[in-house]
């Protein structure tokens, strides 16, 4: 790979490459993750990144997020009043800057935001001195002991999570623990056991072939489930809308932008793509649109609740199904990965453009290039490019390659989804209070059981605070909330930079059973 190159894979995988984003699916197209597979690194599925098709493959598919979820705006931030916590944070911090003169109150807000964006910020300071490595830090203690840290069961002392959690309804946190439990209490640990039944005891932790399939697929189905579920609803309720503005107004005047847009583009976009990858074959794309808006909409419903974007979720639904349509003779592995790609700026935009109707302010990132990007047992290693590259090859060979029964409870858990919103709805809203979301249910599925409890720390601080002094936790819980979000966050900033220019952390701070600590003083000894 050329110098250029390296610079430009290293650009997208340092401000993507933690949340499995753009930097994951180009890395895992480069001739330098392909090199570390024995399987599928022929010609025709490695393309290395260079800037002009990089541009080019940006600019197509990047609008369509937009247009997708624009249209419904007004039903998820009015009608369903989907909390978005990192922009009803944000808005937070900038109507402190623009309050009136003279009112006390938003003085006294003003103060304790500025506090605890003070607290948080120095607090990502204080941990960043221990985490010199891997599984190093605050962030990885056993709050409940090893066992339960094995099962992602932890607090993490993350301020974000923390007043995300503050803000969220309770119903919403308390949907995040119950889903936890679930899966990572009951499902996984009995799905553990199954090993060498159900599939190869010898499989790694993140083979799709093993534990790891269990866990993404049917925490997919259930977000589907969910999703889809929501979306039927809110489409029947905008098709009914539509029909009484045609009949009682001009139809040339209610033509939604969004749909023309949408559409504009996405001609454009199957037209062009084929160009710059040949082994994705226009009528994938098209496919790839029509489902789109659906999933977009999932994603940002999702975000709305709980603040995580599953943007990399519906990627890797993606990379399966196109993987497995175009097969491994003909590119199925780089268009699995190029469909990712597409998939994820869709949902992902939407999900960022409903923050920023909750006024969310964006963060650009710079860097330099490493000439270790990608490589195994470096500073910069980019092991997320391996494993998408690794799904997409499990992609061309089907779903059939999944473990054992993962599909059955798939379609369990889909279907599940459904019925407890259709409960839901049926039995009022007052009765709904008491039911759990599906949605945010499912998001612990894949990514653990700690930031639930964060969350469910942050509701449990605002639930005290109002049981002592309801009025001041009402004027003062979002503002601290944003604080404690707004001061992790910008911490994030100098500590790239630091990481940039070679400065690491002194200190390596783990946690290790009797045991393990005895072997491990005597081999020093």
């Amino acid at each position: 790979m050329t110098t250029v190159q390296r610079i430009i894979l290293y650009i997208f995988s340092f401000k993507y490459e933690h949340a499995g984003g753009f930097g994951s699916y180009l890395l895992g197209m480069s001739d330098i993750i392909a090199n570390q597979s024995t399987e599928a690194n022929s010609p025709q599925d490695i393309k290395n990144p260079t800037l002009g098709w990089m541009i080019g493959f940006l600019f197509v598919v990047s609008f369509l997020g937009l247009f997708s979820v624009v249209p419904l705006r007004k039903i998820m931030i009015i009608d369903y009043k989907l909390i978005y916590p990192s922009g009803t944070a944000t808005a937070h911090l900038i109507n402190s800057f623009h309050t009136p003169q003279g009112a006390k109150l938003a003085k006294k807000q003003v103060r304790s935001l500025g506090k605890f964006f003070s607290f948080s910020f120095l607090w990502g300071f204080f941990q960043w001195f221990f985490t010199a490595g891997d599984g190093c830090g605050f962030a990885n203690f056993p709050s409940f002991g090893l066992k339960a840290y094995e099962n992602r069961f932890y607090f993490d002392f993350s301020a974000t999570y923390v007043g995300v959690g503050m803000i969220c309804p309770y119903l919403i946190n308390v949907s995040l623990l119950i889903g936890a439990i679930l899966s990572w209490g009951i499902m996984w640990p009995l799905i553990h056991e199954q090993r060498g039944h159900w599939y190869p005891a010898e499989l790694k932790s993140t083979s799709l072939h093993g534990l790891q399939g269990y866990r993404v697929f049917i925490g997919i189905a259930m977000i589907l489930g969910d999703g889809l579920y929501n979306f039927v609803k809110v489409l029947g309720h905008t098709l009914f809308s539509l029909y009484r503005q045609f009949r009682d107004k001009d139809p040339g005047s209610v033509l939604p932008v969004g749909v023309v847009g949408y559409v504009g583009i996405a001609i454009i976009s199957a037209a062009t793509l084929p160009h710059i990858f040949h082994q994705l074959k226009w009528y994938y794309i098209v496919v790839l649109y029509v489902i789109a808006p659906t999933l977009a909409f999932c994603n940002a419903y999702g975000c709305g609740l709980t603040d995580w974007s599953l943007a990399s979720t519906y990627g890797k639904l993606a990379i399966f199904t196109i993987g497995a349509w175009a097969g491994a003779n003909h590119g199925g592995v780089l268009a699995g990965l190029a469909a990712c790609g597409v998939m994820m700026n869709i949902v992902s935009t939407a999900s960022d453009l409903m923050q920023d109707f909750k006024n969310r302010l964006y963060d650009t990132g710079f860097t330099t290039a490493f000439h270790d990007l990608g490589i195994p047992g470096t500073q910069y290693p980019a092991p997320y490019g391996l494993v998408y590259r690794n799904m997409s090859i499990l992609g061309v060979e089907g779903f059939s390659a999944l473990p054992k029964h993962c599909l059955t409870l798939c379609y369990v858990f889909f279907i599940g989804a459904v019925i407890i919103n259709a409960f839901r709805d049926v039995v009022g809203k007052e009765k709904a209070k008491f039911i759990p979301i599906p949605m945010a249910m499912a998001i612990p599925f894949y990514i653990g059981s700690y930031f639930a409890i964060d969350m469910c720390v942050g509701s449990m601080i605002l639930f005290v605070w109002s049981k002592i002094n309801k009025a001041k936790a009402d004027a003062f819980g979002p503002a601290v909330a944003s604080g404690l979000i707004c001061g992790d966050g910008i911490w994030t900033l100098p500590s790239s930079i630091l990481a940039l220019v070679g400065v690491n952390p002194p200190i390596c701070m783990k946690f290790l059973s009797r045991k393990t600590n005895a072997e491990v003083d005597t081999f020093l000894t």
